[in-house]
């Protein structure tokens, strides 16, 4: 179910628990800024999800508040994973979702690396 992205940050979101360790993940990249895993019901090939170990609900919230260092090494993961997994060539997509609206699940930020095959316009669920 969509989450409102202006709520407050959840520290029992499934994000959080996989961060603290309580929910297992299939870990792809960790570093001070970011942890990524597999997805658990893939769209594409490959399908990453990229979370910042940081207390941000949404994209928004993340831009207001985390610093730049935070914001600079997180966004530098997300690229690391993409080249670790050569997607730059042939290519990849990126897709955050925010708020209700936005199809957002998970109140912690989040991006979504789908890649491995051809994506076209769109990923339909």
């Amino acid at each position: 179910m969509p989450i409102d992205a202006t709520l407050p940050y959840d520290d029992e979101n499934i994000f959080a628990k996989i961060l603290r360790g309580e929910i297992p993940s299939k870990k792809v990249y960790e570093d001070e800024w970011a942890y990524a895993f597999h997805d658990i019901a893939p769209q594409a090939p490959l399908h990453i999800l990229v979370i910042p170990k940081g207390r941000y609900v949404s994209w928004d919230d993340f831009s207001a508040k985390a610093s730049a260092d935070e914001i600079a090494g997180f966004v530098r993961a997300v690229g690391t994973i993409a080249r670790d997994h050569d997607l730059v060539e042939p290519g990849y997509r990126l897709l955050g979702n925010v708020g209700a609206d936005g199809g957002q699940e998970v109140p912690h930020l989040h991006v979504h690396l789908f890649g491995g095959k051809p994506l076209g316009r769109m990923i339909s669920a």
